[in-house]
């Protein structure tokens, strides 16, 4: 079973459509024909620049997930794609973004060939926008949990539950559940790579990327050492 498909009935709660993060890649976006979205889920940002008229792909490695996209929104072009064949989508683009912490499902060894198909698949000019967990504020710990959310599932209150152990500067154990008091609706865990601020930045500019914002979070707050926060990186292919 597929991780989507597991908790296909609780997503819209967990991971709803989010205005900030919308304006966020709409105005790097600009005036660009085609944009990718690098681990899209069920398509939610690539069938809003479908409406405003873009060519929008988006790409992800669930089947479930991408036939929801598809469902969802039949005009945007959807792929069933391991990012690390990133290079398979097709077409040039003007923005391309992968949000959400999709980039450190990647190996070590696999995140500098992946930025790099990123920057051969850039117009001139175009915007690489990545997020993910601020892996420099985490480095001091061992374990991390994330606060807890409730939302309705199973026609009462239930928890989400997401926490970090066994924390290396290289590896992580991510573990996620929804339960209530009775049982776990799912539970999930997957070994995670971070990164330093310090690598992405070497990988990117060692490849020709220019830098172009550092950001905590998509509202372009500044950078915060705090253990659970994000990291939004802008480059520009010159």
């Amino acid at each position: 079973m597929s991780f989507y498909s597991k908790f296909a009935g609780y997503y819209e709660q967990l991971f709803p459509i989010r205005e900030e993060v919308w304006r966020f890649l709409k105005g790097y976006a600009g005036s660009s024909t085609a944009v990718l979205d690098v681990g899209c889920g069920p398509g939610h940002y690539c069938g809003r620049f479908a409406r405003e008229g873009f060519q929008a792909t988006g790409i992800d490695l669930d089947e479930a997930m991408i036939a929801e996209a598809k469902r969802r929104y039949p005009e945007a072009e959807f792929r069933c794609l391991d990012m690390r064949r990133v290079d398979e989508a097709g077409r040039k683009f003007g923005c391309i973004w992968s949000i959400g912490n999709v980039m450190a499902h990647l190996p070590c060894d696999d995140l500098a060939p992946f930025i790099s198909r990123i920057h051969a698949l850039l117009e001139d000019g175009g915007y690489w926008i990545m997020q993910v967990m601020n892996g420099d504020a985490l480095m001091t710990l061992t374990e991390y949990d994330f606060p807890t959310r409730t939302i309705i599932a199973g026609g009462t209150g239930a928890t989400f539950h997401r926490r970090y152990t066994s924390i290396s500067p290289s590896t992580l154990r991510f573990t996620f559940s929804l339960r209530n008091e009775a049982a776990a609706f799912f539970e999930e865990s997957m070994m995670l790579y971070p990164a330093s601020l310090n690598r992405y930045l070497s990988l990117h500019e060692s490849t020709g990327f220019r830098r172009e914002g550092i950001f905590s979070d998509f509202s372009g707050n500044s950078l915060r050492n705090d253990p659970g926060t994000g990291l939004v990186l802008v480059f520009r292919k010159a």
